[in-house]
């Protein structure tokens, strides 16, 4: 967790070891697109950062921002997948590229190609023209070079930083076109019931997102930034570590998701939380 200054407040673990943010990074990557000339009204913005849950609402407005730019279904290169959650696979059974939950930054990428008259065919290759001006972005506002260039699980280039660099990327976008984009949609960004939607629609201007793999960054209006990466890359215990990162901050209206509830037969038999103490 790093101050408005910069300064690391808490460290646990090395925070300057490289690692993959995974979904974690979409912000950036939107930023690195608005940077080369897309132009978005802020709830397409918000879909282009989103891992969304591919719900009924998200998979019409992806497939309404491709038709904007006269492209389809078919030149989305993320891989096809149902939507996430039973509730949203409820009557799908047909693996769709548009219900993958990047299908909104892959539309915004394919958009950014035609808007610059570059080709999309091989818009994930990391020396295309858009791919370099994001990873160009991810250094300017981690203020670290790569550690690693990989690909992600939709296919897009994966670039490797530190926690303490992706917790400078979220302290540097809000405020920005893609930070407000975030808030002000925070259920297009996730979808129902998901982490981010429950912790942005919480907390008043903070902005979240999650990464596979038990990653997750946020950052606060004032300045403070934070950003986890649980070492065996289970998901559970990210909302309650940062919940417990912003009582530490003094931000109210966050204990109701401090536990996540464990299921045995369906029903609540206990719940993972903050051990009292860990973070001091």
């Amino acid at each position: 967790m790093i101050d408005p200054d910069g300064a690391p407040l808490l460290s646990l673990g090395d925070a300057t070891a490289p690692m993959y943010p995974r979904s974690s990074l979409k912000p950036a990557q939107a930023a690195g697109m608005l940077r080369c000339g897309l132009e978005l009204p802020a709830a397409d913005l918000a879909l282009a950062a989103a891992s969304h849950s591919g719900e009924a609402d998200h998979v019409r407005r992806v497939g309404e921002l491709l038709a904007r730019y006269s492209l389809t279904e078919d030149d989305l290169r993320c891989p096809p997948d149902l939507p996430l959650g039973a509730e949203a696979r409820r009557g799908v059974s047909v693996e769709r590229r548009i219900a993958m939950n990047c299908s909104g930054k892959h539309a915004a990428m394919l958009a950014t190609c035609v808007i610059n008259g570059w080709s999309t065919a091989d818009y994930l290759d990391p020396k295309h023209p858009l791919q370099v001006a994001i990873a160009e972005t991810v250094v300017e506002l981690a203020g670290e070079p790569l550690s690693n260039t990989a690909v992600d699980g939709c296919g897009a280039p994966l670039f490797a930083i530190s926690l303490t660099g992706l917790a400078r990327v979220f302290q540097r976008l809000v405020g920005t076109p893609v930070g407000d984009a975030m808030h002000e949609h925070p259920w297009l960004v996730a979808g129902t019931d998901r982490e981010d939607t429950r912790l942005m629609g919480a907390v008043p201007g903070l902005i979240s997102k999650i990464g596979a793999e038990g990653v997750f960054a946020f950052a606060l209006p004032d300045g403070h930034a934070a950003a986890i990466k649980i070492a065996d890359g289970a998901d559970r215990p990210r909302l309650p570590i940062a919940t417990g990162l912003l009582s530490r901050l003094g931000v109210e209206g966050v204990s109701d998701l401090a536990e996540i509830p464990v299921l045995g037969g369906g029903e609540p038999v206990g719940a993972v939380r903050l051990i009292p103490g860990a973070l001091d």
